[in-house]
């Protein structure tokens, strides 16, 4: 059988992208060939279709494997004998996804990573931003539009707050599988110590835990975004007064004059300043609680 016999829940911006590339260095684990393929969200769909602006670029819609042929093949090059897995973020928010994985490798050790979800949010907010997709320059206006936005069919990308309600998606995995087959993790034990992280993940997942990698450059920071999504998109995409100018200006002055464009309509990111982390936390704290409890681990953290 060529299906993953260990599965990376998501959260999604709470260092899934780091890991997937640290345990595919493992000599003892294959990783997918597509990081997310969000089969057990989408298996058996025609396409993963959103309605929201320029969901279909989103990776949700690119990237995510829908036939179970193509999804096993993802797995096919691992030799025998080797941990299969991959890392498709919206698993643990997608109510279906324990349901078809006990269908298809019931036996799968899974791994859920919690991050502060006022954090994951802001976070996604940036990501959006950053791919020029997120126009609201407000995370608190985010926020408000994210009830209209979901009701319209935006893609996940946009629940900014509802992804981060762990104590609602939880509990879907626990009607389905035992409690010891679920790894939850704290995005902060993953952040303070990689290496002690890793080496319990290996021993959880079936490798050694003396082979895991040394781990390289961080990936998924978001180091800018964009001031205006209409002057990126027309950077980025193809449109017919770009191609009259291909024709009329020769590349050794237009490719600098674009790229000056390009710098001018970048900025340094926004930051979640603790006033309105503040602000923000009412709408989180009784998630978190409920989570705390749920886990039981201490997030008081994460009401600070």
């Amino acid at each position: 059988m060529t299906l993953p016999t260990f599965l990376l829940l998501g959260a999604p911006k709470a260092g899934t992208t780091a890991l997937y590339h640290a345990l595919g260095q493992h000599p003892q684990v294959f990783m997918s060939t597509i990081k997310e393929p969000h089969f057990f969200a989408f298996a058996n769909a025609q396409a993963a279709l959103f309605k929201g602006p320029r969901d279909e670029r989103g990776e949700l819609t690119t990237h995510s494997v829908t036939d179970p042929s193509a999804y096993k093949g993802l797995f096919q090059a691992a030799p025998t004998g080797m941990a299969r897995g991959e890392a498709s973020t919206m698993y643990l928010y997608y109510p279906q996804v324990p349901e078809r994985i006990v269908q298809y490798c019931p036996d799968a050790k899974l791994v859920a990573i919690l991050r502060n979800p006022i954090e994951r949010g802001f976070s996604h907010f940036l990501h959006l931003r950053r791919d020029g997709r997120e126009w609201l320059t407000d995370f608190n206006q985010a926020l408000a539009a994210e009830p209209e936005r979901r009701t319209q069919g935006w893609s996940p990308s946009w629940h900014y707050w509802a992804v981060g309600q762990y104590a609602e998606q939880l509990p879907r995995y626990w009607q389905q599988f035992p409690r010891e087959q679920l790894r939850i993790c704290l995005y902060e034990d993953w952040q303070q110590d990689p290496t002690a992280f890793l080496e319990d993940l290996a021993m959880f997942i079936g490798v050694d835990p003396d082979l895991v990698p040394e781990l390289g450059d961080r990936h998924n920071t978001t180091q800018q975004v964009q001031k205006n999504v209409g002057i990126h998109d027309f950077l980025t995409q193809e449109n017919p007064i770009k191609s009259v100018l291909r024709r009329l200006i020769p590349a050794q002055i237009r490719q600098p004059l674009a790229a000056k464009a390009y710098r001018a309509n970048v900025t340094a990111p926004p930051q979640l300043t603790p006033e309105l982390r503040a602000q923000v936390l009412p709408q989180f704290r009784e998630g978190i609680l409920r989570t705390q409890d749920l886990i039981d681990r201490d997030l008081s953290a994460w009401l600070a």
